[in-house]
């Protein structure tokens, strides 16, 4: 799915709850293992984060609708999360809110 076939809306109101407090974590090396491959801890990830559990659906209605395959959300200082992961996704989300 392209930015031009998402639906405008859909950027902006993802846009917004990203500036809120949404943020980035980038992939973390850990070691380079005895067969010469690096082992990498986690991946990157976007984590949007609601107020509430109905925020929380539409945070997740918005990205499915947007193409993305948000994963389970979960709890962080009563709050709730909502992750999208990989390198991919992460770069075609800032790029499509303009980051």
């Amino acid at each position: 799915m392209t930015t031009a076939s998402i639906n405008l809306e859909i950027i902006e109101k993802l846009a917004v709850f990203y500036r809120r407090n949404g943020y980035v974590r980038r992939r973390t090396l850990r070691s380079v293992g005895s067969d010469g491959k690096v082992r990498s801890r986690c991946a990157d990830e976007l984590r949007l984060t609601a107020q509430s559990l109905a925020e929380l659906r539409e945070i997740r209605r918005l990205l499915q609708g947007a193409g993305f395959r948000p994963g389970s959300a979960f709890a962080k200082k009563r709050q709730l999360r909502i992750p999208v992961y990989g390198r991919r996704a992460v770069e075609r989300f800032l790029e499509m809110i303009g980051q």
